[in-house]
């Protein structure tokens, strides 16, 4: 197909003109993606490019997530142990579920995430 090698911005410009492809770079603040989980990505300073061809829009969003908004990345949030949520539940007497969003709200910092629920 295309190797993008020899060709400048301005001809890739044109070709995808005459191919009927408008590529538009959009200014945004956040992007909220809602999961059919319930949870939520929401990316913050995120690229996101709108792309229209054949009467067809696609959007591609670069960036990094945080889930539910708290501040935690996607990625974190699996990092959380066991034994942390345990300790968290056992010292303030919450269940996991409580347990492990006051975890994500203090980014990990058990001591806070006790205090907290206290």
């Amino acid at each position: 197909m295309f190797s993008g090698g020899g060709l400048n911005p301005r001809k890739m410009k044109k070709m995808m003109e005459q191919m009927g492809i408008e590529l538009e770079e959009l200014e945004v603040e956040e992007v909220t993606i809602a999961l059919m989980n319930g949870e939520k990505l929401i990316f913050r300073d995120a690229e996101v490019t709108k792309m229209e061809a054949r009467g067809q829009k696609t959007y591609q969003i670069i960036g990094d997530p945080v889930k539910d908004g708290n501040g935690i990345s996607a990625k974190e949030v699996d990092k959380i142990s066991k034994d942390d949520i345990e300790m968290v539940m056992q010292k303030s007497g919450v269940d996991e579920e409580t347990a492990r969003k006051s975890i994500e709200a203090t980014k990990g910092d058990l001591a806070a995430a006790i205090y907290r629920l206290k």
